[in-house]
């Protein structure tokens, strides 16, 4: 018996290091998509929806500098249909289950539009048109909004993969009453370096392999699903 509890603990323990690790690399994801978003697609973002809306603000009031209201309209639209697509396969699961299959579901079908992104992207030979970009844009978009639904429903506290800010709140929130655990600070960290780690990726693909620079988040999200499905097939309990 005390064999067995053990076992489960340690089960539990090696389960929530691969959700985190996980997080942390489809966190790299979206920063890749982002960098490459802004500098190939018109300087819109595919995941990170709050700068889509201040820009918006800014074409709104008429900034010269500000991206194309179109541009801008498709990724906020096709990530709000991501996030309606993906709450419609990831249903809240019964219990408190580490890793619902759904999730991993929801991540697989994402890649889908990554697929199509992807098939487009070369077509252009990287080098889209205007009506083209808004395309790739839209395409990214919802993956990123399937994403970020699918990860939501892990209910894990602070962590988004699509943004940053939540994250510093709770990461540097914690310093006055130091209430989060070791490993939720290790977590909240983890977050914020692959958002870093992702831009920086994806920015240096582009200048220096820029045809094969979108390759990146779909091969992160493929290694992603294949890991989840092997690894956490409803395993563990969330902390």
């Amino acid at each position: 018996m005390q064999t067995e509890v053990v076992t489960k603990i340690h089960n539990q323990a090696v389960a929530l290091r691969v959700r985190d690790l996980l997080l942390s690399a489809l966190t790299v994801s979206s920063g890749a998509v982002d960098a490459i978003s802004f500098l190939a697609l018109g300087k819109v973002f595919s995941a990170f929806m709050t700068g889509n809306i201040a820009f918006f603000g800014l074409r709104i009031a008429g900034a010269s500098h500000a991206p194309g209201g179109v541009a801008i309209v498709a990724s906020m639209a096709a990530f709000a249909v991501g996030v309606y697509l993906s709450t419609q396969i990831v249903k809240a699961p019964e219990g408190s289950c580490l890793w619902p299959k759904q999730v991993t579901v929801g991540l697989g079908v994402s890649l889908i539009a990554h697929a199509v992104f992807l098939a487009v992207w070369f077509a252009s030979n990287g080098q889209p048109s205007i009506d083209v970009a808004h395309v790739l844009l839209g395409s990214w978009a919802l993956a990123m909004g399937m994403q970020s639904a699918a990860v939501r429903t892990l209910h894990v506290e602070g962590v988004f993969t699509t943004g940053a800010t939540a994250t510093i709140i709770f990461l540097v929130g914690d310093i006055t009453n130091w209430s989060a655990t070791a490993v939720e600070r290790r977590r909240f960290a983890g977050v914020l370096v692959s958002l870093f780690v992702g831009a920086i990726a994806g920015g240096l693909l582009l200048v220096h392999a820029h045809i094969y620079a979108p390759v990146l988040p779909f091969v992160i999200t493929v290694a992603s699903v294949a890991t989840a499905a092997i690894f956490l097939r409803e395993r563990g309990k969330s902390d």
